[in-house]
């Protein structure tokens, strides 16, 4: 369990933009920071990090937290490993007890798997610096392959010794359990045979997340055992915390030169990767063999959007390839190629270059995708009429695929020149597939309508369909309530601690928050909507009877500084005071232990948005008389909300009315008419403090 006040100190120390930053490459824009939303597929950013406010927010599928909820949703972490691991990532000491054998055993699953990866990890670097075979083996490996023992400290190189069941001995006798081992990988099962090491006698490397956690491994099978061996490279079985398609090798080591450079550089191997760190190239990440995916490219796209892929001269490899790169122009990401001189390959041409020389090499040698692709083919199609005819329908469906509209007109403008034939050909022939493909879209999404409608139907015939739950713990009696709720805690998180340029019968200045809650109070109102009913009471019990700078207890915050030539007048300290206030405010409920209460703060306070600076000096200069602003709007979200009430109960009073009269009670139907009365006496009254508008249920 972490106390309290450890948990306040992570908090406060973990920035939001930096903890964002190690997934995601962001960009300065006004007052916060943007970038591609991590939680779903986008081309165009929408995700917004506000280092002020201390949280994030995106604007297209909704995810908001502040930076523990991001390391809990983007690491599925619980919330108390999230703070372990921004405690970790900002040297803050947590005291912990050790977990009884109780709660280790209800330990998760997950947790389990990753615990037993770090301690593999550890195990094989011990062995490969301690152990004898290790050093004589692993390590004179590495070192014949030129990498200084920095680097091998860097990536985590290990070795597991030739031996059946070394590992997998050492694992069991320290606790790890014997379904974890075969679930991670570490070993193989054999029927009615115990456990033995899936990687003996190989040097390992480290799959690394991109947060720093040991997803899985690889293994080579040294040079002088090579022969009679089948698998040169293994890799850990895909687990439930492994995905080797989803993932690349050198990620965790390459995101921050990625984001400096705003380029990535793709290799096959993991020596390759390696070699060009020690050349002193750093932003280089390697697919490992494997056929490009979607999830590999869009973990590139969090931190670039420009890829150079650097190849060595297999001309089969590279044709094999070349489907797969058209994945990359889908994601509307900026594709060049580099082909290495005959002999070399990114591992061999770091390890006689430095990072100067390797660099300047790319940057005079790289060609455009499309351009590379298009003089590769030709030189195989030759002047063969059919092969050049295919092979303008192979560059014509890379085209397709590019989303921009100009940069698509660009290459079909230069590829009809290249490949002589007219451009109005090529043009059309990428709108056919592009209007194909929308008709295919249409054409599913109407499937999947017509799926929706059909179980629609069988629900209301009576039929039971368990896959479908009906989300009805939250509902609210009614939408419109619903949102004028929101408008009132808006109004009083944002202004509660504002004067609004009235007084009480002591002379006292009211300010807007105790106008909202005597207003309610008054009439001895609550909201319908749970976490609205959940955070009014947290205002009321930390709030509502501090003014001004009298907030304990909330981390600080400046206000907004003044510009060349201000002067700070005492309105104006007195603005200052209330902003800082204000910010506390959001600060305590961005930050509550109560999820439910975090997220909904965020959405309800946050705005796509921001304004520049400019608007804030205004705002600033007119907050010196916004009085009546905040008076108005205070008074209008109280009485659209009673109006709103009152406009109910007459409803339903009319309802009663109705019946009592087809009943000829008329005695029941006398006493409604009064209550009729009286609500619309009501109504006449907050009529006229919202200026005749009518909010109808």
């Amino acid at each position: 369990m972490i106390d309290k006040a450890t948990i306040e100190r992570i908090i406060d120390a973990a920035k939001i933009e930096e903890v964002v930053s190690d997934f995601v490459a962001l960009k300065k824009k006004g007052a916060n920071y943007w970038g591609n939303c991590p939680f779903h597929n986008e081309k165009t950013p929408s995700f917004s990090v506000s280092p002020s406010k201390g949280i994030y927010k995106c604007f297209g599928c909704g995810k908001a937290g502040n930076s523990v909820k991001f390391i809990m949703e983007h690491e599925s972490l619980s919330y108390t490993d999230a703070l372990r691991y921004l405690a970790q990532k900002y040297h803050i000491e947590i005291k912990e007890r050790e977990l009884t054998a109780e709660e280790l055993a209800i330990q998760s699953e997950k947790e389990s798997l990753l615990a037993l990866n770090a301690y593999a990890k550890e195990y094989f670097s011990s062995i490969l610096h301690n152990h004898i075979d290790g050093k004589s083996i692993g390590l004179s490996y590495f070192r014949e392959r030129g990498f200084r023992d920095d680097i091998i400290l860097k990536f985590e190189l290990g070795y597991s010794l030739n031996q059946k069941d070394a590992f997998v001995k050492d694992a069991l006798a320290k606790g790890y359990k014997t379904e974890y081992l075969y679930k991670t990988g570490l070993a193989i099962e054999h029927e009615n045979q115990p456990p033995i090491d899936r990687f003996r006698g190989r040097v390992m490397f480290p799959w690394i997340s991109l947060s720093g956690k040991v997803l899985g491994f690889g293994g080579r099978v040294l040079d002088a055992r090579t022969k009679g061996v089948d698998v040169k490279y293994m890799n850990s079985p895909e687990s439930e915390i492994f995905s080797k398609r989803n993932e690349l090798y050198g990620i965790y080591q390459a995101k921050q030169a990625i984001v400096k450079a705003d380029c990535c550089y793709l290799v096959e191997g993991y020596t390759d990767v390696i070699s060009m760190h020690q050349s002193g190239v750093e932003n280089v990440v390697s697919s490992s063999g494997t056929s490009l995916t979607s999830g590999q490219i869009r973990l590139i796209k969090r931190f670039t959007s420009n890829i150079v892929i650097l190849y060595d001269g297999d001309e089969a490899g590279i044709k094999a390839s070349l489907r797969g790169i058209d994945l990359f122009l889908a994601e509307g990401m900026n594709v060049k190629v580099l082909l290495f001189p005959d002999g070399d390959d990114p591992d061999s041409f770091a390890r006689k270059n430095n990072a100067n020389d390797f660099v300047d090499f790319i940057e005079k040698n790289n060609t455009d995708f499309i351009q590379f692709k298009t003089a590769l083919l030709m030189k195989e199609a030759a002047n063969d009429p059919i092969k050049r005819s295919t092979l303008i329908r192979d560059i014509v469906q890379s085209i397709a695929v590019i989303p921009d509209n100009i940069t698509r007109s660009v290459y079909i403008r230069e590829c009809a020149k290249t490949l002589e034939t007219d451009e109005q050909i090529i043009s059309s022939e990428v709108a056919k597939i592009n209007q194909r493909k929308n008709f295919e879209n249409r054409q599913k999404a109407i499937g999947e309508l017509y799926h929706k409608e059909h179980l629609a139907a069988a629900e209301n015939a009576g039929i039971v369909i368990p896959q479908q739950k009906k989300a009805v713990e939250n509902a609210t009696p009614d939408s419109k309530r619903a949102e004028l709720e929101c408008n009132i805690l808006r109004c009083l998180l944002r202004y509660g601690m504002r004067k609004m340029g009235i007084c009480d019968e002591n002379g006292e200045e009211i300010y807007a928050g105790e106008f909202i809650i005597n207003q309610l109070a008054m009439d001895d109102l609550t909201f319908s909507t749970p976490v609205c009913q959940k955070i009014y009471e947290n205002y009321c019990l930390h709030f509502k009877d501090k003014k001004d700078d009298t907030v304990i207890e909330i981390k600080e915050y400046s206000g907004p500084a003044l510009q060349e030539g201000e002067t700070e007048d005492e309105k104006y300290i007195s603005y200052k005071k209330t902003n800082k206030t204000a910010q506390k405010i959001e600060h305590y409920f961005f930050n509550h232990p109560d999820e439910e209460i975090s997220n909904f703060a965020i959405q309800l306070l946050t705005n796509e948005y921001e304004k520049s600076r400019m608007w804030e000096k205004r705002d600033r200069e007119s907050n010196r008389n916004d009085y009546e602003d905040i008076l108005n709007e205070a008074k209008r979200v109280i009485f659209d909300y009673k109006m709103l009430l009152v406009q109910i109960r007459i409803n339903h009073i009319k309802q009663q009315i109705d019946i009592a009269c087809k009943e000829n009670d008329s005695e029941k139907a006398d006493a409604l008419l009064k209550e009729f009365s009286e609500e619309q006496k009501t109504k006449t009254l907050l009529s006229k403090e919202l200026g005749d508008r009518v909010v109808t249920p």
